[in-house]
């Protein structure tokens, strides 16, 4: 009878204990994704512009125009010449998938990605660039922009 407390006991915790870890683990910023409460899509492009880039959300106009599967994500309309953008090599018609590991899908998830890795200084950025129809046999992939901040 003693044993059979004990082990219910033991489960019970060890239960509880599971629930516990897993509400903490599925917190966002236990996941690597950065908190969302404060962002606008003001401050997401007053970012974007500090690390040099002019952005938009994909609709389904951009979608047409690039040749893009889904409309979803931040296209580059354009690249500030000196930015840690150019320096790193992101291009105009460029779509930013990724920020340091942060899935982009919307103007609010590049803010706040940026928001957390511009002030490290070091951070990689993932693009999708689509198909050039100019340029015959070359096609579009995914790029790996690797990101330094110099400082003045």
């Amino acid at each position: 009878m003693g044993r059979t407390r004990s082990a219910v006991g033991i489960r019970l915790f060890l239960s509880f204990w599971c629930m516990w870890l897993g509400l903490v683990v599925l917190q966002p910023e236990a996941c690597g994704q950065p908190p969302k409460e404060n962002m606008t899509n003001e401050k997401a492009l007053i970012l974007a512009e500090k690390f040099g880039i002019d952005v938009g959300e994909v609709d389904e106009e951009i979608k047409e125009i690039l040749g893009l599967t889904k409309a979803e994500g931040v296209v580059v309309f354009a690249v500030i010449g000196g930015s840690p953008a150019e320096l790193s090599g992101i291009k105009v018609k460029a779509v930013v998938k990724e920020v340091d590991k942060f899935e982009i899908k919307t103007l609010v998830d590049l803010g706040t990605a940026l928001e957390q890795a511009l002030p490290t200084k070091n951070f990689t950025v993932a693009t999708y660039e689509p198909a050039d129809p100019d340029n015959q046999g070359v096609t579009g992939g995914l790029n790996f922009h690797f990101v330094r901040v110099l400082q003045d």
